[in-house]
């Protein structure tokens, strides 16, 4: 019997879901708070944990690195209210398996639940121990400029060796890209070992990377074989390069140079042959410049660079990929939608997509198993793609002070900058206090403030 832990403040919503998982056949728990939550994973096995974004002590961030730490084999899935969605879906790079957005469909969640635990628990921590087999339809290419353009870049780089940095916020298919280049490689027959560095606890990223030998810490029992020695022979893709620590950045840099590691504890160096990839959502030379990431990496690492553009910029990709995923979605959940009505196509075209296709997917798996008709409508789409999707007349101008802008990539930023500022005055310019009101790392923080031009 599976074990889930469920972390809500919300009486009412833990009572809901541990009668409905009971039912469903899983041994369920409920817990009030962050802290009882974690006393409860360090003393009960736990296969899943269901967690509210907003608890009285943590957030669903610090909650979701405190599992990964107690055991990273431990899938997490996020619940989520509407204004938390892109911090949502950004946790899913730090090993979360997926969120779900509030009000709760039974159905719904009880379908990510199951996909959950027939994943793969390591996935999200190290997304691969074994040689990856690349779906020949687990995505498709756009038919947009900027789509082509960066398939034909996959096309000249994929039968060379050299190192590739793939740009790209969260959900653009980094990952994708970096599998599409190892498949149309000479290495296309050796393992394929995906890490988000994001989902990496500090205290275990060493011993992932580049395994330890027995005895090299508290609970190392045995023999460890890391990231960089199962990847021998074939590719290595590191996402959220930027996440390393400087510790670990020093001993990458090794590899690069020497092509040979050295495991946690060990003394032998042991020679490896692989190919590096890597991926990151952040401006490189800004962490460079900061002093976070070393740039001697970084020149060794980009050799060729692919850029990834969000999905809100390609909007001819929009509904090719909704139609993908529809069909996806009428196969996992056996049902027959046949497409979109004409107002829910104009609502998919005009939301923002802070999720880019990571978020189209769910939104789209989401209004399948809720059209009980032969085309999704507006009613299927989650409050804030069909709240979002018009502005009111006279808003923009209003907004930007009478000049209306040039694309909704500058109504967002120009938002995200005004959001900034308002909450750094209600904080007497506290840093670390606007981080935590805005729900962002200090990291993230100090990147959005040199982006914006906002000295204090």
């Amino acid at each position: 019997m599976k074990k889930i832990l469920i972390v809500d403040d919300e009486a009412d919503i833990c009572l809901l879901l541990k009668k409905f998982f009971t039912k469903k056949g899983f041994e369920a728990v409920t817990v009030s708070n962050g802290e009882v939550a974690i006393s409860h994973l360090k003393s009960y096995e736990t296969d899943l944990v269901i967690c509210d974004f907003k608890l009285p002590d943590y957030t669903g961030l610090e909650i979701l690195q405190k599992v990964k730490i107690i055991n990273p084999k431990t899938q997490v899935i996020i619940i989520t209210g509407y204004s938390d969605v892109k911090v949502a879906v950004d946790a899913l790079k730090k090993g979360a398996y997926d969120y779900v957005t509030k009000p709760l469909y039974p159905d719904e969640i009880l379908m990510t639940v199951q996909d959950a635990l027939k994943q793969d628990p390591g996935e999200h921590y190290e997304k691969s121990n074994k040689p990856a087999q690349v779906s020949k339809t687990e995505f498709i290419v756009g038919p947009s400029q900027q789509s082509q353009t960066v398939q034909k870049h996959v096309s000249l780089i994929a039968p060379t060796e050299m190192s590739v940095i793939i740009l790209g916020e969260t959900g653009t298919g980094k990952e994708y890209i970096a599998k599409s280049i190892h498949k149309k490689s000479k290495r296309a027959n050796q393992p394929f070992i995906a890490v988000d560095c994001g989902a990496l606890p500090k205290e275990l990223a060493g011993s992932e990377l580049f395994g330890h030998v027995k005895g090299a810490f508290t609970g190392a029992h045995n023999d460890k074989k890391g990231s960089f020695e199962l990847a021998n022979g074939g590719t290595l893709f590191l996402d959220e390069i930027g996440n390393l620590t400087y510790e670990n950045q020093i001993k990458l840099l090794r590899v690069l140079q020497e092509r040979v590691i050295k495991k946690v504890g060990g003394t032998k160096n042991i020679p490896v042959d692989i190919r590096i990839l890597v991926a990151t959502n952040e401006n490189l030379k800004d962490t460079i410049a900061s002093g976070e990431f070393r740039e001697d990496i970084y020149h060794r690492l980009n050799e060729f660079r692919i850029e990834l553009s969000p999905i809100r910029e390609r909007a001819e990709d929009i509904l090719h990929f909704a139609g993908h995923f529809l069909q996806s979605s009428n196969q996992q959940l056996n049902k027959q939608v046949e497409g979109f009505d004409e107002n829910c196509i104009n609502a998919l075209k005009s939301h923002h997509w802070h999720g880019n296709l990571r978020e189209l997917r769910n939104v789209v798996k989401r209004s399948v198993l809720l059209c009980q008709s032969s085309h999704i409508d507006t009613s299927c789409l989650p409050a804030e793609i069909t709240d979002g999707s018009v502005l009111k007349e006279g808003s923009m101008e209003v907004f930007f002070n009478g000049t209306i802008p040039g694309s909704l990539k500058e109504v967002a930023e120009e938002a995200e900058k005004r959001a900034i500022l308002e909450v750094l005055e209600r904080t007497n310019n506290n840093k670390s206090k606007t981080a935590q009101m805005l729900e962002v790392d200090r990291k993230t923080l100090y990147n959005k403030l040199k982006a914006y031009n906002i000295d204090i």
